[in-house]
C-alpha cells in the first residue's frame, strides 16, 4: 500500500532537487526588471498627429526591434498618443535608444553631384574601378559578392558588382544636423524633392556631401536583411533580399542609372538623412538579392540590417524625454520585502508546528518544494524567454505563499472535522484530502482566472504581478497533491507520527491519540 503512495512523493522531491541543481550549475538564475536592475525608459511621441492604427502599428515594430535587441521583459506601452518603452538591463543604453527610435526609412535617389564637405578642402581621387569577381569567390549569401578597394559594393546574385566611398556606420545617421551649412533640413527632406545630404564618418564628422534626385525607391522594396562576414574583405556588410515586386523596379533603375554619364551611374543610398553609400551601379540585373559592405564593425552591420528589417516606423517618432532608472530603489525595496517576508514566514511556519505538531513539518517541506520549483521554472524562463522579475512579480510571489498555506489549513482543518466525526486519522488522511482537494482546486481556479484575467488585459508591472500569482497556482496544486497527499497519508498511517508526545498528529488535531488508528 505504500509504494503507490511513495512514487509520486521521491518522485517530486526529486523534480525539484535535480531542477534547482540545473539551474545552480548552468548558472541561471531569475531576470530582474527594470526598477530592480535599473535601465533607460524612452517616451516617444509622433511629431504630428497621425491615426491611432499608425501608432499601434509603431508599437509593434518597436516591441520586434526591442525582442531582437536580447532586452528581458521590456514594457513598451501606449499612452494616450505618446509610446512608452522601458528597457531593463540595457547595457549599452544610446544604441538602444537609436534604434527604437529611429524610423529608419531607406531611401534609394540617383546622385547629380558630389560636393566637398563645407568648410574644408577634399582631395579627389579616381572612383574605384569595378570588375566582374572571381566566379569561384562568394560571400555573404547565396549569389552575392563584393570587389574593389574598401568600398561599398552592391551586388547581384549573377556575379556583377559596383562599389563606391566607404559607407557610414548605421548609428551615425542619428547625428545629422541641420545646422551643416549646405544640408537640407530634416522638414525640407521630402521624397519627392531633390535634396542635399551629408556622408559622415562613424564620429558624426560630414566626409561628403551629396546632391540627389527625388526618391526612386524605398526600404519597401526591401524584403528582408542580414549581417555577414566577408572572409576576402575582412570586413561586415549588410545583405539584402528584394521583395517581388521591388525587384523589378530595382533593375529598372540600376539599367537607367547605367545609361548615365558619372556621376549619374551612382545610387545614393539614404537612411533617415544621411547616404550610407552611394555604390557605382555596373550592372542592371540584380536577380532580387544584393549587398551593402564598406567599413562597418560587426555591431553596425547588425544594426542597420535590424532596422531595415524590422521596416520603417510609419511615422516620425520625437523623443520627449529619456531616464535613465537606477536600480537603488527597487533593490532596496526588494531586499526590505524579502526580509520583511522572511520573518513572516518563519513566525507563520512556527505557529503550524506548534499548532499542527507533524503536520507543521509537511508544510515546512512543501514549501520549499514549491520554493525550488518556482526558482528553477523563474530561472529558465529568464534565461530562455527573456522573463524578469519586477517588484510586482515578487509581489505576486509573495500573496502566493498565503495561498498555498491556506491550501494545507484547508486540508488540516478537514481531517480534524473526520476524526472530530467519530473517524479515526488512519482513515481520515484519505478520505479528508479527497474532500479538501476539491475546496483547494475551487479557491485557486478562482485565482488562476483572476491572474490570467489580469495578464490578459493589464499593462506593464500588473502583468508580471498576475503571471508570477498564476506560475504560483499551478505550483500548488500540483505540490498539493503529488507531495501533501502521499506524505500526510504516510504520516497518519505511522503510529511514531500520530501517537508522539510532541510532534503527534492526534495533538495537532485536538484528538486523543489512541484514535489514531
Amino acid at each position: 500500500m505504500r509504494r503507490p503512495l511513495l512514487v509520486p512523493l521521491i518522485g517530486i522531491v526529486l523534480f525539484a532537487v535535480t531542477s534547482l541543481v540545473i539551474v545552480s550549475v548552468q548558472g541561471w538564475g531569475p531576470e530582474l526588471g527594470l526598477d530592480l536592475q535599473g535601465g533607460v525608459s524612452v517616451v516617444l511621441a509622433p511629431a504630428e498627429k497621425v491615426e491611432d492604427d499608425t501608432i499601434d502599428q509603431s508599437v509593434e515594430i518597436i516591441r520586434n526591434r526591442v525582442d531582437a535587441l536580447g532586452v528581458s521583459e521590456p514594457d513598451i506601452s501606449r499612452q494616450g498618443d505618446a509610446i512608452v518603452v522601458q528597457l531593463p538591463g540595457v547595457k549599452d543604453q544610446q544604441r538602444a535608444i537609436e534604434i527604437v527610435g529611429d524610423t529608419a526609412e531607406l531611401r534609394f535617389r540617383s546622385v547629380l553631384e558630389v560636393l566637398p564637405p563645407p568648410g574644408g578642402t577634399t582631395t579627389t581621387t579616381a572612383a574605384p574601378t569595378t570588375t566582374a569577381p572571381d566566379p569561384t569567390a562568394t560571400t555573404g549569401p547565396e549569389g552575392t559578392a563584393t570587389t574593389g578597394p574598401e568600398g561599398t559594393a552592391t551586388t547581384g546574385p549573377a556575379g556583377t558588382a559596383t562599389t563606391a566611398p566607404a559607407a557610414t556606420p548605421a548609428e551615425s545617421t542619428t547625428t545629422t544636423s541641420t545646422t551643416i551649412p549646405g544640408v537640407t533640413p530634416r522638414e525640407d527632406d521630402k521624397a519627392e524633392s531633390e535634396v542635399v545630404l551629408p556622408e559622415l564618418d562613424d564620429e558624426g564628422k560630414v566626409l561628403g556631401l551629396y546632391r540627389l534626385g527625388p526618391t526612386r525607391l524605398t526600404g519597401n522594396a526591401l524584403s528582408t536583411a542580414s549581417a555577414s562576414f566577408n572572409p576576402s574583405s575582412g570586413a561586415w556588410a549588410v545583405d539584402f533580399t528584394l521583395t517581388g515586386e521591388g525587384s523589378p523596379a530595382f533593375d529598372q533603375l540600376a539599367t537607367e542609372l547605367v545609361a548615365t554619364p558619372p556621376p549619374g551611374n551612382q545610387l545614393g543610398i539614404v537612411l533617415d538623412g544621411v547616404v550610407v553609400s552611394a555604390p557605382t551601379i555596373q550592372t542592371g540585373t540584380f536577380g532580387g538579392q544584393g549587398q551593402i559592405s564598406g567599413d562597418f564593425s560587426e555591431e553596425e552591420a547588425k544594426d542597420l540590417a535590424l532596422v531595415l528589417r524590422f521596416g520603417a516606423l510609419p511615422v516620425e517618432l520625437v523623443r520627449q524625454s529619456t531616464q535613465t532608472v537606477s536600480a537603488t530603489l527597487g533593490s532596496d525595496s526588494l531586499k526590505a520585502g524579502i526580509g520583511a517576508g522572511i520573518v513572516g514566514l518563519l513566525l507563520v511556519l512556527l505557529y503550524i508546528i506548534v499548532y499542527y505538531r507533524a503536520l507543521g513539518l509537511v508544510v515546512v517541506f512543501g514549501l520549499a518544494i514549491t520554493g525550488a520549483l518556482m526558482w528553477s521554472i523563474v530561472a529558465l524562463l529568464g534565461e530562455t524567454a527573456g522573463l524578469a522579475l519586477t517588484l510586482a512579480g515578487a509581489t505576486g510571489l509573495i500573496v502566493s505563499i498565503g495561498v498555498t498555506v491556506d491550501s494545507y489549513i484547508v486540508y488540516f482543518e478537514r481531517l480534524k472535522d473526520e476524526v472530530r466525526a467519530g473517524k479515526t486519522i488512519r482513515s481520515s488522511v484519505d478520505r479528508g484530502f479527497t474532500r479538501a482537494f476539491r475546496t483547494t482546486v475551487a479557491a485557486n481556479m478562482s485565482s488562476l482566472i483572476g491572474a490570467a484575467l489580469l495578464y490578459w488585459l493589464a499593462v506593464g508591472p500588473v502583468r508580471g504581478f498576475a503571471l508570477f500569482l498564476f506560475i504560483s497556482q499551478v505550483l500548488d496544486l500540483v505540490v498539493t497533491y503529488f507531495f501533501t497527499r502521499p506524505a500526510v497519508i504516510l504520516l497518519g498511517r505511522s503510529r511514531l507520527f500520530t501517537e508522539s508526545r510532541f510532534l503527534g498528529i492526534a495533538r495537532g488535531l485536538a484528538v486523543d491519540p489512541a484514535r489514531g488508528t
